[in-house]
């Protein structure tokens, strides 16, 4: 108390500071008295609104990162480094939010094994200690599965950029999402016939053009169902055929050359068969699946999305190609 008491005589009548004192302390201790004195502008009732007084839809913090432990398809937790998006919606009335309660809230659950389903948990907890009506998280991390090769023997780990997403409305109804890319490689079925034209008629060697391409899947899961993120990577698998190689010897490569051949696809085309694949799986209730081909002919890429087509589900739409370079 005494440290208070010369805090408030070094002040002037309008309470300010008689001196500026321009060296850190790095003695001070800040005491209760004093934390209660701190101003929070933007917790503070009665404060002017800038602007038109209307709500915010989300309002939060974008990207602050820490370790955490993932479940496995084989029931096991795995730690990784994840980037995490929380945002919560704002009354009119309403000034603003504290931002550092998004990220205190997130860290009451740091140790937990991390699943879809904590999701809704964290959300409720958004509501109560930010005092708002909707929430929504997105947990981003790089996910490791373990790829033989094609015929070598060998292996080894690809790595897909996952999205965990949980959305909590006014009435404290919760929708889970997956999002996942995957890497895979697209041979243009009509250079194919082109070049096989060229050797047949006229005995001239040629090759079709491929390109690496990606597909981003994202679903949004049934209450009570579980998908993991291999479920989601075998599907995708099982469509296109042709996923990126983690390790190769030559036989290998040989072996993804004839993959290529055997599967050749417009980006019309694995959209298509992605979309058979998610379709007819009950667990998923909604999905979006979009494609680009990141063309070696063109200066330009190929794009494709599908969705389910339900009400009030994934809109069909992207904002950003671009996001796609792989």
């Amino acid at each position: 108390m005494s440290e208070d008491k010369e805090l408030i005589s070094d002040l002037d009548r309008a309470g300010r500071p008689k001196s500026l004192d321009h060296q850190y302390d790095d003695g001070f201790t800040v005491s209760r008295p004093y934390r209660e004195s701190l101003p929070d502008v933007q917790n503070r009732t009665g404060v002017e609104i800038h602007g038109d007084g209307v709500p915010i839809i989300e309002v939060g913090i974008s990207n602050f990162h820490l370790p955490l432990k993932v479940l496995t398809a084989q029931n096991e937790s795995i730690d990784l480094e994840a980037a995490v998006t929380g945002t919560v919606s704002l009354g009119s009335d309403r000034k603003g939010v504290n931002m550092s309660r998004i990220i205190r809230t997130f860290y009451e659950f740091k140790d937990r094994v991390f699943t879809l389903e904590l999701l809704e948990e964290i959300l409720l907890r958004y509501k109560e200690t930010l005092e708002s009506s909707r929430a929504r998280l997105t947990v981003r991390f790089s996910y490791p599965i373990y790829q033989e090769s094609l015929r070598s023997g060998l292996g080894g780990y690809l790595y897909y950029d996952v999205d965990y997403e949980g959305i909590i409305d006014d009435l404290d109804r919760f929708r889970k999402r997956m999002h996942l890319d995957f890497i895979y490689s697209s041979v243009c079925p009509n250079s194919a016939e082109l070049a096989e034209h060229a050797r047949n008629m006229r005995g001239k060697y040629a090759l079709p053009h491929a390109q690496r391409s990606k597909a981003r899947v994202s679903v949004e899961v049934r209450s009570g169902a579980l998908v993991t993120i291999e479920n989601i990577r075998e599907k995708c698998l099982e469509a296109l055929r042709t996923e990126v190689q983690s390790m190769v010897k030559r036989e290998d490569e040989q072996a993804f050359a004839e993959l290529n051949g055997s599967f050749p696809k417009f980006v019309e085309d694995a959209v298509r068969l992605l979309h058979e694949k998610f379709n007819v799986d009950k667990r998923i209730i909604d999905f979006q699946i979009a494609c680009v081909h990141l063309e070696s002919l063109h200066a330009h890429d190929a794009v494709a999305v599908i969705n389910k087509g339900v009400s009030g589900g994934f809109s069909g739409s992207v904002e950003d190609f671009r996001r796609f370079v792989c």
